[in-house]
């Protein structure tokens, strides 16, 4: 591939910091039939200030995100997140997946990612997550921050019926997408959660005080039993260090294609890796308009490279999963 007979010994010098920082499946069918229920679909129109998808009519799903999750103690330098690259590239050679690279696919992203909940995790446990993240450029950091409130679970109808819109300002887009992930217990096999959240830039809360200062800006929280006294904190206390690396994008034919990225996530008060990430993107208006050809060809590439690159995945959780059980993990119901 272009990346690798070209790019190693570039990304070795441009890289500052240890990363390159069957017929359809019967889930997918009932993704489709379902999603297009009307009753499932609270607000009926998509919010947006982004270019890409501000023209979208329902706040149905236009994403689906694929996500390996790595072992970080593979990647102690910048060579091992090339030869993850390489050994990916080599599956996608075998199916006939074509790859274009990034221009700035060199470049690493660093980003500061923090969750907050209650002592009791009461929003993770009832499956909401609140995460800011802030990027960084050359050290410093940007003067906007991003919030995500989102809800995540199995089960599509319970994501659908979550009316996550704020009622602040600030608000950039919602976004509800089919996320895919590994099994628990074995490679090659495939399981779906979905997440319906809400991206939000500088928006004014104070996130480090009581939740009632969220459940103003977020109602749906009122319909779950948490104490108006409660407070938030940072989960775990831990500060997580980000960095991404956009590789390009994965073409699966039809116009259906994944923008892919490498991740590493690393707890500055451990000072150790947490995990690496390989994940792809797709986005469409609407997924019954998806060739069924590609998206057969995105599934067995994701459940092909698993076992191409067995050595190097790690199952059973997810980033955030991770994050919330780094101490105390009998407060945790809520199994991703």
């Amino acid at each position: 591939m272009p990346l690798l007979e070209a790019g190693i010994s570039n990304m070795a010098e441009r890289c500052d910091y240890a990363i390159l920082a069957p017929a359809l499946p019967v889930h997918m069918g009932n993704l489709i039939n379902r999603a297009q229920s009307p009753s499932l679909l609270p607000m009926r129109t998509h919010i947006s200030k982004d270019n890409q998808t501000r023209h979208l009519a329902d706040d149905v799903i236009h994403y689906r995100e694929y996500k390996i999750l790595l072992q970080a103690e593979r990647f102690t330098s910048k060579r091992a997140f090339l030869e993850f690259w390489e050994d990916a590239n080599k599956t996608m050679a075998k199916l006939g997946i074509k790859v274009e690279i990034d221009p700035h696919a060199f470049d690493s992203q660093v980003r500061e990612v923090l969750f907050y909940d209650t002592p009791e995790f009461d929003l993770y446990n009832n499956h909401f997550i609140l995460r800011k993240r802030t990027f960084y450029d050359q050290g410093w950091p940007r003067a906007d921050h991003e919030l995500t409130f989102k809800f995540r679970a199995p089960d599509l109808e319970a994501a659908a019926a979550v009316d996550v819109r704020p009622q602040i300002g600030g608000h950039e887009e919602i976004k509800f997408k089919e996320e895919l992930l590994l099994e628990r217990d074995r490679l090659g096999g495939i399981r779906s959660v979905y997440s319906h959240g809400c991206v939000l830039v500088s928006p004014e809360i104070e996130l480090e005080r009581g939740i009632d200062n969220i459940t103003r800006a977020f109602p749906t929280l009122k319909k779950i039993d948490i104490s108006p006294r409660a407070r938030l904190e940072l989960v775990n206390n831990i500060a997580v260090e980000e960095v991404q690396n956009t590789l390009g994008w994965i073409h699966f034919h039809h116009h259906f294609k994944g923008k892919a990225t490498i991740a590493i996530w690393r707890s500055r008060a451990l000072e150790r890796s947490l995990s690496g990430e390989f994940a792809f993107q797709c986005k469409f208006d609407r997924l019954e308009d998806v060739s069924k050809e590609a998206l057969e060809l995105s599934e067995e590439f994701y459940k092909k490279v698993q076992l191409d690159c067995a050595e190097w995945i790690m199952l059973g959780t997810t980033k955030t999963a991770m994050v919330y059980g780094l101490k105390d993990a009998d407060r945790l119901k809520n199994r991703e």
